[in-house]
């Protein structure tokens, strides 16, 4: 993921977690926040070292990361945004496949993708 798409600093990190609008399923929750200040949507991802050792942990930020990239190319989402996504423990299991319908559920149930 290139830089602009990421958030970076422990500050936006914190505001997206206190003023943003959370939903959640089995595997993954979503913070979505509202943000003027960048012209294109940035995401962070939150895993907790309660999933596993790195190695777990960073493959599980590499299939998240792939599942946002894929369905940013296939589909339009709202700019202006930042999002959080955070890993919970049944994603450990899950193959690609299943965390990229993951993350895609979430992004229909907040409403992000932008209707052609």
């Amino acid at each position: 993921m290139q830089k602009e798409f990421r958030l970076r600093k422990r500050e936006d990190f914190k505001k997206v977690y206190q003023y943003g609008h959370s939903i959640a399923n089995r595997s993954l929750v979503l913070y979505e926040l509202d943000n003027n200040e960048t012209e294109c949507h940035r995401f962070g991802i939150s895993v907790s070292k309660k999933l596993g050792k790195a190695v777990v942990r960073n493959r599980v930020k590499r299939l998240i990361k792939e599942a946002i990239r894929s369905i940013i190319s296939k589909n339009e989402i709202k700019k202006h945004k930042d999002f959080i996504i955070i890993a919970r423990k049944p994603i450990i299991e899950m193959e690609y496949e299943q965390i990229e319908k993951s993350v895609e559920h979430l992004f229909r149930k907040m409403n992000l993708f932008v209707k052609k």
